[in-house]
């Protein structure tokens, strides 16, 4: 056998083209999710919220008189960023990676695009994953969103210095920026598991309005048992039951084990569907 023909039939050579086929489909992924209108409509309404917020503090003249972090926003706009991530993410959150995660599938399923997709070389298990990869994108833009918009908001409108935490311990502006950072990374962690369901449930359809409605409504569903206290055994394996731990960033020193646990939970779900979904989309006969 000549060295050529030896390097033609190599795996190897494979390899390249294999990858810059996974590449352009993560590129592909990406362009598709934040080339919709809707993501920018749901991105925008997103940093509306700390821009209510902030306004809406600022011509009360409230000094302290708010619960929680909002109490606090007067006296040092910082706080703004932690009180608007905290009033997202029991509803205006959720319902952003709802849309995205419902139509991640469902949507390529109705324009009939799907069947060209799968039919690339990248394949079924690359196309799901970049899915996936594209919705923990999505999260991480949709939190930072929210983030960004309440730093300037809260920098222009309040005053900023030294960080009072819940300890009662008092730390610097740019250490408080960095736990405000850390905050906004677990909440879009804590995102993530409510994306795997979406993807899941994107997967059973190719209707996007069904697979949006059934991933919220399995969202308000877990929600309500969340607040019935008579079945309060199961709620620490509930999807949001970990969700306010991010408070913990802000105690000196920070505790972590509430934070992890609901990481954890989270990759628990995310496994969980992801599984599932692939198990769909890999059996799945694409018309």
């Amino acid at each position: 056998m000549s060295p050529s023909s030896a390097l033609a039939d190599s795996p190897v050579v494979a390899r390249p083209s294999a990858g810059r086929h996974t590449l352009a489909l993560f590129k592909s992924e990406l362009q598709l999710v934040f080339g919709r209108a809707r993501t920018w409509v749901l991105l925008a309404v997103l940093a509306a919220v700390p821009v209510m917020i902030g306004v809406a503090i600022k011509l009360s003249g409230a000094e302290g008189g708010a619960e929680g972090f909002l109490g606090q926003v007067a006296g040092n706009g910082l706080f703004l960023i932690v009180a608007s991530l905290g009033l997202s993410l029991p509803f205006f959150l959720p319902t952003a990676v709802t849309v995205i995660s419902g139509e991640s599938l469902a949507g390529e399923s109705s324009l009939g695009t799907l069947r060209n997709l799968l039919t690339a070389p990248a394949g079924r298990s690359r196309l799901l994953a970049a899915k996936m990869v594209a919705l923990a994108i999505f999260c991480l833009a949709a939190t930072f969103t929210i983030w960004v918009a309440g730093l300037i908001v809260g920098f222009v409108l309040f005053p900023v210095g030294d960080v009072l935490l819940l300890s009662g311990s008092t730390i610097s502006l740019g250490e408080g920026l960095l736990r405000a950072l850390a905050i906004a990374v677990v909440i879009a962690l804590s995102l993530m598991g409510l994306a795997g369901i979406g993807l899941f449930v994107s997967s059973l359809t190719s209707t996007p309005l069904a697979a949006m409605a059934a991933t919220f409504g399995t969202f308000i569903v877990l929600g309500i048992l969340s607040a019935i206290p008579q079945i309060d055994v199961i709620h620490p394996w509930l999807l949001m039951y970990g969700w306010t731990s991010f408070a913990d960033l802000l105690r000196d020193p920070p505790y972590w084990d509430a934070i992890g646990r609901n990481l954890l939970l989270q990759a628990g779900y995310l496994a969980v569907f992801y599984c599932a979904a692939w198990a769909r989309i890999t059996s799945r006969d694409i018309v």
